[in-house]
């Protein structure tokens, strides 16, 4: 019985993140999103040769650049 009790009481280190904790998060994820697309841009600009060199063919280029940047 005691050990329902506690379980109920308010515990102030998991109340809700703040407004700033959430816009950081928020942020973060825009730039994550953003380096994705630029990365998939650079990947599209790639020719055959640079292809070839890092070990990636033309249709996995254009399949991966092909994906929307919130996509892993």
């Amino acid at each position: 019985m005691f050990r329902d009790a506690t379980l109920c009481l308010e515990n102030p280190s998991e109340s809700p993140p703040s407004i700033r904790v959430r816009l950081r998060v928020a942020l973060a994820r825009l730039w994550e999103w953003y380096e994705v697309y630029c990365q998939r841009r650079a990947l599209l600009s790639l020719d055959d040769a640079m292809l070839k060199d890092i070990g990636i063919s033309r249709a996995d280029a254009l399949r991966e650049g092909s994906k929307p940047f919130w996509r892993p």
